[in-house]
């Protein structure tokens, strides 16, 4: 209903303007200004209907993914047939249950999110977003909701399976998904690497490396969990606590939960949840999303 309504306030305001002899340009720029701020230019929460529309790709595992049923407490995904699960249903079920509100889930692809949120076509982003400074530009962010550690995945049987930095990395293939500091800042980082194509989603990149496209990957730890689960073949190259590791600051390895521009009641909200939660509540949550997760993921 709140899209509804809001679609019908943008649509008067077209008319209006275009009544006054308004520009096409100033007309195309008037929805996403009436859908982002009220009467006195503050940002409106988005949950004022009871309901807090958040996006994912559902194809991230274990932070998130898609299933046929509603088994192990999965939710339906907006206009499908299909339902979500994962780590980050879990934790918006948690946050919605805190604050009284009912939850859907609204399917998009990863470049598709921050665009989504800054327009108002859902409310909050929780899809295992690294807390960036380029993103944090673009959206506010609540959390971290996870600590995220870097790290690599490759073949057990690969020449590189018993590699102890990124230097023992040098003259391999490898890709990462697209759009995401692992392809972007990590990979440039493993001098000689020959870095291939950016995968288009992390069930793409996994892909990659099983079948032999390329010699490893770049992950976090829960996706790199996952697929270890997933894939027995696959190992982890951890590099963690060696000088000859990832150099990453602190917004790379913290996943935040993203909002409009402005929208501290909603970011206030949903960090209210957060905060009563540690780390190891955090680690405890994703450890079964990892066990529940389908294998296809």
């Amino acid at each position: 209903m709140k899209k509804f309504l809001t679609l019908l306030m943008a649509l008067s305001m077209c008319l209006s303007l275009a009544a006054c002899g308004g520009s096409s340009e100033e007309t195309a720029e008037t929805p996403a200004d009436s859908e982002t701020a009220g009467e006195d230019g503050a940002v409106s929460s988005g949950v004022e209907d009871g309901v807090l529309t958040i996006a994912m790709e559902c194809a991230y595992a274990p932070y998130n993914w898609s299933q046929s049923d509603d088994s192990n407490g999965a939710v339906p995904i907006k206009d499908s047939t299909e339902y979500a699960n994962g780590y980050d249903v879990m934790m918006a079920k948690k946050i919605c249950e805190a604050n009284g509100w009912e939850l859907e889930v609204v399917r998009t692809d990863w470049d598709s999110l921050v665009p989504g949120v800054q327009t108002g076509i859902y409310d909050a982003v929780i899809a295992g977003q690294s807390m960036t400074a380029e993103r944090m530009e673009q959206v506010d962010f609540a959390g971290p909701y996870y600590y995220a550690s870097i790290v690599c995945v490759t073949k057990a049987d690969s020449p590189y399976a018993n590699a102890a930095g990124l230097s023992d990395l040098s003259g391999g293939t490898c890709t990462a998904q697209i759009a995401t500091i692992w392809y972007d800042t990590c990979l440039p980082q493993i001098e000689g690497a020959q870095v291939q194509t950016a995968a288009e989603t992390a069930p793409a990149m996994l892909m990659a490396l099983e079948t032999g496209t390329v010699d490893f990957i770049c992950t976090d730890m829960p996706t790199a969990m996952g697929a270890v689960s997933a894939y027995p073949d696959m190992k982890i190259l951890d590099f963690s606590g060696s000088d000859d590791n990832f150099q990453v600051d602190e917004g790379d390895i913290n996943i935040g939960i993203s909002v409009m521009k402005g929208n501290t009641e909603l970011k206030d909200a949903i960090d209210s949840v957060l905060s009563t939660m540690t780390a190891d509540d955090f680690n405890a949550m994703m450890d079964e999303a990892i066990a529940i997760q389908p294998l296809n993921q």
